[in-house]
């Protein structure tokens, strides 16, 4: 295990104990309940950001536990979400790609998600740690679909609060000396790719 990955895990671990501590706070002071639950994945439809210290960790997790052939899955599913990424619109289509892919059924996620859950959970991202809803979790769904009229999901500010210096310093880790830490964060599948040596 890297220095680096050792440092994030142990942060990890400390900002998870600070979201449990919160989320029991606001259940048993507030009467207020996080509406997530295992097998709601409708936020990794989100783009996810992360940081190179992150990304780091997450790939050395992937090198380690996955199989060749899981590894060469998730090569196949970052490949697609480049694609319908580029396809967007005011987007510069690439010239070739091996995946056939239709943009308008394509279901935005992260490649991660297999089977409606995280395949790599115990190393997911901070942004998958410290964000939790109390409303509908359909909200979430919705709130990717700029033709939506739904709510926007409501999320819990306190436990975000609660986990920031966590996100902090890891943010901080992966960033380039004498710049701002927000320069070295990337979408989580444009990072895997250039950290797992993919095109």
């Amino acid at each position: 295990m890297t220095t680096e990955e050792r440092f994030v895990i142990d942060t990890y671990a400390a900002l998870d104990r600070a979201a449990t501590r919160q989320l029991d706070w606001l259940s048993r002071e507030r009467g207020v309940v996080a509406s997530c639950k295992r097998n709601c994945s409708y936020c990794c439809r989100f783009h996810i950001v992360v940081s190179r210290a992150e990304v780091h960790a997450l790939a050395q997790y992937l090198r380690r536990e996955f199989s060749a052939e899981q590894l060469e899955q998730l090569r196949r599913r970052v490949e697609q979400w480049h694609q319908w990424d580029d396809s967007r619109p005011g987007r510069h289509a690439v010239a070739s790609l091996d995946l056939p892919l239709d943009p308008t059924t394509y279901e935005q996620r992260c490649p991660l998600l297999v089977d409606g859950q995280c395949s790599a959970y115990p190393a997911r991202p901070v942004a998958c740690r410290a964000h939790f809803v109390t409303s509908d979790p359909q909200d979430c769904f919705a709130a990717i679909d700029p033709r939506s009229t739904a709510p926007a999901p409501i999320t819990l500010p306190s436990v975000l609060a609660g986990t920031s210096p966590f996100e902090a310093a890891v943010r901080g880790r992966g960033a380039v000396a004498g710049s701002d830490a927000t320069r070295s964060l990337m979408l989580l599948p444009q990072a895997l790719a250039i950290e797992l040596g993919w095109k």
